[in-house]
């Protein structure tokens, strides 16, 4: 094939010089004449386009009619529209704010435990009892000297009322009446502290206390620690590019890789801080735990939907070729015939995100393109390519 082309284009260039005599190329440079180097560049100029124009209608006919010719073979797929989801992977950890340890109040012999560990409990319900050290006797006691006070005080109020007494004796009966019931509060108060109830609904996790133990307040004098599991959250931060994208209510997808479980949530807060030292922000994303499976400082990966595009054109990323001049390419094919022959031809693309092995294109391929798959590698730009799609 190569030496019938040789043939032809000799053949044309013979044919083109073989009417007239004229000078060689040396000859003409040799005259140091510009008008005439320039004449001939012209005219040889115009040759070449005119055999460029003869040869194409000459490997036209013979694609034609040659049976023996190489054609590549391809495979392609039709461009469309579709919703395009990306994602950033980040990693966080299991929290929940409902994790506290209980201290005891006052100081005292723990009298009595009514929980254990494991056990689940409810706001308000008690969990152990610390001896009060004689205050309820203190309160019994203050409590009928404050009855008294009141019955003076009214005995005294209804005589002042009377015009009867001095406004002293009053005043005294009135003060007198008003300490001790401050007193009974104030007792009261203390009192209670003596009763150590459950801050809200949740698990003993750990009792650290046995009965019988003296207990004070301080540093390491914790009885239970107490959990609700019900209320999880991770919490993870964010590269600060993607404060604009990444707010409340978008959906997140969660990996818990120890459990081999997922789940779908969304971001219930954002924080409104960046952080100087690693440049990201704070988010908290709810976790629903209702079989009580996931726990505290558990590590989780997250799946965070940062864009989303309902239109996008998708196109796998190994089918996408550089330039040297760094441009992104692929080929589509033009002029499909019925013998599913066409032309392969090169266009210049600009991409957005990645998923997965697809990726966006932003520019200059719209859907219903047809678009080289396997082959993109070994075709070229205005090359005859076979189309062998099943």
């Amino acid at each position: 094939m190569k030496k019938l082309y040789a043939i032809i284009v000799a053949s044309l260039i013979l044919s083109a010089c073989g009417h007239q005599k004229e000078l060689s190329v040396d000859d003409v440079i040799a005259s140091n004449d510009l008008e005439k180097i320039k004449s001939r560049k012209s005219a040889i100029v115009l040759k070449q386009q005119e055999m460029a124009v003869q040869i194409e209608k000459l490997n036209s006919i013979l694609d034609d009619l040659d049976e023996n010719k190489n054609t590549p073979l391809i495979t392609t797929f039709k461009t469309k529209e579709e919703v395009f989801t990306h994602f950033i992977e980040l990693q966080g950890n299991v929290q929940t704010k409902q994790n506290v340890l209980i201290y005891p109040e006052i100081p005292g012999i723990l009298q009595s435990l009514y929980v254990k560990e494991g056990q689940k409990v409810s706001k308000g319900e008690i969990l152990a009892k610390i001896d009060d050290g004689g205050m309820s006797q203190q309160l019994a006691q203050l409590e009928t000297t404050a009855q008294l006070a009141k019955t003076t005080y009214e005995r005294q109020k209804r005589l002042w009322d009377q015009k009867i007494g001095s406004e002293m004796q009053f005043l005294q009966a009135k003060t007198s009446f008003e300490a001790q019931e401050s007193a009974i509060l104030q007792l009261k108060s203390q009192l209670t502290k003596s009763t150590i109830r459950a801050p809200f609904s949740g698990i003993i996790d750990v009792v650290f206390k046995e009965q019988g133990i003296v207990v004070a307040p301080g540093l390491g004098a914790e009885i239970f620690r107490i959990v609700n599991l019900s209320d999880m959250y991770i919490e993870t931060e964010v590269p600060e590019r993607y404060i604009g994208s990444i707010t409340k209510n978008k959906d997140v997808e969660v990996d818990f890789p120890v459990l081999g479980e997922k789940l779908k949530t969304k971001i219930r807060q954002v924080g409104n801080f960046i952080n100087p030292n690693n440049r990201s922000f704070k988010i908290e994303v709810g976790v629903p735990n209702l079989d009580a499976k996931i726990k505290p400082n558990l590590t989780a990966r997250l799946k965070l939907n940062d864009y989303t595009n309902p239109t996008a054109v998708l196109i796998p990323q190994s089918i996408i070729s550089e330039n040297a001049a760094g441009e992104q390419f692929i080929y589509v094919i033009k002029n499909k015939k019925a013998n599913n022959e066409a032309i392969a031809e090169r266009i210049i693309i600009e991409t957005g995100k990645t998923q997965g092995d697809v990726i966006e294109v932003l520019k200059n391929l719209s859907a219903g393109a047809e678009v080289v798959m396997e082959g993109a590698r070994s075709v070229n730009s205005g090359q005859l390519v076979k189309v062998i799609n099943k």
